[in-house]
C-alpha cells in the first residue's frame, strides 16, 4: 500500500537551467577543456615532427640538384626525393638514378653526394664503341640521352679486368654515368663504385612543380 506524500515546494534555484547560477565552476571547466585541447594538439604536432625526422633520416630525403651532369633528365635547381631504404631490401637495377657518396679523390666537397645513372651491373663488361654503350657485346638502348653517339671515354682504373677493350665490373660494384655524357664526371673518370657508397634511389622529382612526377 502506498501513501501519497504531499508535494514539496520547489525552490527557484531548481528551475534554473544547468550551469546557471554557477559561473565560477563553468569557467574552470572551460579553461580545463581548452588547455586539454591545446595539449593534445601540441602532442600531435610533436609526434608529426618526430615522425618526419625519422622518415627523413631513415626512409626518404630530398636532394637539390646543383649541376648539369644529369641533363636533360634533371636540371640545375631541380629537387628530387630519394628512397634511402629500397636497396636494403632490393637490388640496384640498370637505369636507376642513384645518389652516392663522393668517391675519394673526386674534386668537390667530400660531404656533397653525387647523382648518376646506373649503366652496368656486377659481372658485366661495359665498352664504348663509336659513341655508344655496349654491355656484354650488345648495344644499350638509352632513350634518356639527348642523342645517340655521345658517349666516349677510356676504360678507367678500378675495373676488375679489361676484357676485349671493355671494363669488367667487379662484385658489389656498379658503373654509373651522367645523362649529359659530354659534361659529366662519372665512372669513366673514377671507375666503378661500390654499392656500399649508394645512399639511395632517386625516384620522384619534387621541383619544379611543372615536372613533378616519377623519374
Amino acid at each position: 500500500m502506498s501513501i501519497d506524500q504531499p508535494e514539496q515546494p520547489v525552490s527557484p534555484e531548481a528551475l534554473l537551467p544547468p550551469g546557471d547560477g554557477d559561473d565560477g565552476e563553468t569557467d574552470v571547466k572551460k579553461e580545463k577543456s581548452t588547455a586539454r585541447v591545446i595539449a593534445e594538439w601540441v602532442a600531435v604536432l610533436a609526434g608529426a615532427l618526430v615522425l618526419a625526422l625519422v622518415l627523413r633520416s631513415v626512409l626518404f630525403q630530398a636532394y637539390y640538384i646543383r649541376f648539369t651532369s644529369m641533363e636533360p633528365t634533371l636540371g640545375n635547381g631541380d629537387r628530387v626525393l630519394v628512397n634511402k631504404l629500397g636497396y636494403d631490401i632490393g637490388d640496384v637495377d640498370r637505369g636507376d638514378l642513384v645518389v652516392f657518396e663522393r668517391p675519394r679523390g673526386v674534386s668537390g666537397r667530400q660531404e656533397d653526394d653525387l647523382i648518376k645513372r646506373v649503366i652496368a651491373l656486377p659481372g658485366e663488361v661495359i665498352a664504348f664503341v663509336e659513341g655508344d654503350v655496349y654491355i656484354d657485346g650488345r648495344r644499350l638502348h638509352e632513350p634518356y640521352l639527348s642523342s645517340s653517339g655521345i658517349t666516349n671515354g677510356k676504360m678507367p682504373s678500378g675495373c676488375a679486368a679489361i676484357v676485349d677493350d671493355g671494363c669488367l665490373i667487379g662484385a658489389g660494384e656498379v658503373f654509373v654515368m651522367g645523362d649529359n655524357r659530354p659534361n659529366s664526371t662519372d665512372s669513366r673518370t673514377f671507375g666503378p663504385i661500390s654499392e656500399d657508397l649508394i645512399v639511395g634511389h632517386a625516384f620522384l622529382r619534387l621541383w619544379p612543380m611543372t615536372d613533378f612526377g616519377r623519374l
